[in-house]
């Protein structure tokens, strides 16, 4: 792949005085593959192709547009397993769970937004009272898009792909810890022959590329998946150019599980919290477990921690991999020791590499009990397969528990009773909620409340993210 070149106005170019830096395999830390970070000369330069493309793009049809998405959609298709190695290779997914999983994300969400396309109005009337007046969906403009390493293929489909169903162009710029991925997208773009400068990629880290984008005077809109620290700094160098910014940032999900809950209730639970290691941000790493039922709870979540195999990402099974990086895998280290220096329960898992792994980035599946809400395990995402578990007493201190977080993302219930689970549901601050196991269906809206972030990804209101709306009054019919 043209790892160490940027894909610019329709060509793969080198970088114009970027830094080269390495891609390590979290499971073995060898070096993957060589990336050159963007400078400002190379945001620059695709932010301009980006801008010249935006007229002509914008003003392509509907079924134009579909026809190009589907070509996409063809070429991906064609690549998957490709895909499914780049991804394991670059954060350390296991290769079942990338093809399954991450891979397949990218799949769905572009078959979902060719599907919404298809039934898009760009063009409506107002409503039956008002015949002369319209209303009108316009692409935004020229789109910087920021994506993370977590779930590489399904941030970066479900930003470009509406991007481009809209008619707006864009810079894309993937996670430099994670970027093989987004290099084989842009082959797949580049062999579907989208015209030059609508699709652009430039590899650079936050610092760098990502600062230049948010500031851009050229740049109309910023959609950004990550930390909530970054993006309170995205929004901060938006600000100047009032540019729209699209978040979708942390969480600490809560999963209430009342007494009446199903059997599997609770291993489901610490199976969701450990998929993808921990590495999801809406993963549900609180579990509040009602008094009765809490110490049979114990119980079964470290029998089914101890039960969660760890290995290589190369390897298939059903184990979880490593932690995506050094300094993700000292995070949680830190994290866990904060949890036991607080006077929480550890009852599985721990400090330290599982048994017989020196090297790579591997974690041990933990899970404390005795947690209180304001402990720091509590309240910080950590990130990695470590789940909380937590006691209450009434249905109104769960809510209380459950809200009494800076976080609103996805929150999670376990019940049997009908009227319990839409009451709880309607209570909880959240962008998102799951309901016995599951799961929303293609084309649900994907976003949060509070700082989790303020933007919705996927179906219609993927689309809407990146239009804008304008008013005609005095339409001849």
């Amino acid at each position: 792949m043209n790892s160490s070149q940027h894909y610019i106005n329709g060509q793969w170019t080198d970088s114009q005085g970027g830094q080269a830096v390495d891609v390590i395999n979290p499971s073995t830390e060898a070096i993957a593959a060589s990336i050159t970070l963007g400078s400002e000369a190379d945001t620059n330069a695709a932010v301009a192709a980006a801008n010249a493309a935006f007229a002509g793009w914008s003003a392509t049809s509907k079924e134009q547009r579909l026809d190009y998405l589907t070509a996409i959609a063809e070429q991906y298709q064609n690549r998957m397993d490709e895909m499914a190695v780049a991804i394991s290779t670059e954060m350390g997914a296991p290769i079942a769970l990338s093809q399954a999983a991450q891979a397949a994300a990218g799949l769905g969400h572009l078959k979902t937004t060719i599907r919404e396309l298809k039934n898009f109005e760009f063009e409506r009337g107002l409503n039956d009272r008002a015949p002369h007046d319209r209303i009108h969906y316009e692409p935004i403009g020229v789109c910087a898009l920021i994506t993370p390493w977590n779930w590489p293929m399904n941030q970066v489909i479900l930003k470009v792909a509406n991007s481009l169903a809209t008619g707006c162009t864009c810079v894309l710029k993937p996670s430099e810890i994670a970027p093989l991925s987004s290099l084989l997208l842009a082959e797949i773009i580049d062999s579907a022959g989208l015209p030059a400068g609508v699709f652009n990629l430039v590899n650079g880290d936050g610092v760098g590329v990502g600062s230049q984008l948010s500031a851009h005077p050229d740049v109309d809109m910023v959609s950004f998946t990550g930390s909530t620290r970054a993006g309170i700094l995205i929004s901060k160098a938006a600000a100047d150019s009032v540019k729209r910014v699209s978040l979708e940032l942390g969480g600490k999900g809560a999963n209430i599980v009342f007494a009446d809950a199903d059997e599997k209730a609770i291993v489901r639970g610490v199976r969701h919290c450990f998929n993808n290691t921990g590495q999801s941000c809406n993963a549900p790493t609180r579990m509040l477990v009602e008094r009765s039922l809490y110490d049979e709870a114990i119980q079964t979540a470290v029998e089914t921690a101890n039960k969660t195999t760890v290995g290589q990402a190369a390897e298939d099974g059903r184990h979880i991999g490593p932690v995506v990086s050094q300094l993700q895998y000292d995070k949680i280290q830190a994290l866990i020791q904060v949890g036991i220096d607080e006077g929480a329960e550890l009852v599985a898992g721990g400090t330290g590499k599982p048994e017989g792994f020196e090297q790579g980035y591997f974690v041990r599946p933990t899970v404390f009990a005795g947690v209180h809400n304001q402990m720091r395990i509590a309240r910080e995402e950590v990130f990695g397969p470590v789940l909380c578990i937590i006691p209450f007493d009434s249905e109104e201190e769960a809510i209380d528990i459950a809200n009494d977080t800076p976080y609103g993302l996805t929150n999670y219930l376990q019940s049997t009773d009908t009227d319990r689970i839409q009451r709880v549901a309607r209570k909880l601050r959240s962008g998102m909620v799951e309901i016995n196991g599951n799961s929303r269906s293609a084309g649900s809206p994907f976003g949060g409340y509070k700082q989790s972030g303020n933007g919705r990804e996927g179906g219609v209101w993927g689309l809407e993210d990146f239009l804008e709306v304008k008013a005609i009054g005095g339409w001849q019919v």
